[in-house]
């Protein structure tokens, strides 16, 4: 599982945005072969709440992304991820707060990798953090 940037040890956690969310719900070939890695070596997937918010829109229609929510379930947004994700905005001038709140989320857990369709806004908010990569799909 590379990641786009520094080398790093194999996540602990992959904590995926819309785009990724999106992409396996579509059976993108390349996003459900990183994930069916993913199980196979028993890393934790998360999906940050606010992604349904992004990806669901309660009909028909959100069966694909509901299946993929059931096989990974979601993570509850903590306070301090919240005020994290503000604190992000506030720093980059940003104005996008599903990805800080993404960007927060993988602050929160150590080791964590974001597997997502949008790397450059991510890499934007996460420039001055260690410890997170950012895996393009």
């Amino acid at each position: 599982m590379a990641a786009s940037r520094s080398r790093q040890p194999v996540p602990q956690r992959l904590i995926l945005d819309s785009g990724a969310v999106i992409s396996w719900s579509r059976g993108d070939a390349r996003t459900r072969a990183i994930l069916r890695e993913a199980l196979a070596r028993h890393i934790e997937l998360r999906v940050p709440v606010v992604v349904l918010a992004e990806t669901l829109r309660g009909g028909a229609r959100d069966a694909p992304v509901n299946r993929v929510l059931k096989a990974v379930g979601t993570a509850a947004t903590a306070p301090d991820t919240g005020r994290e994700a503000g604190r992000l905005l506030g720093r980059t001038g940003g104005g996008n707060t599903a990805d800080a709140l993404v960007a927060a989320e993988a602050l929160a857990i150590p080791g964590s990798t974001i597997v997502t369709g949008d790397p450059d806004d991510l890499r934007a908010l996460l420039a001055d953090q260690d410890g997170i990569a950012i895996h393009a799909i």
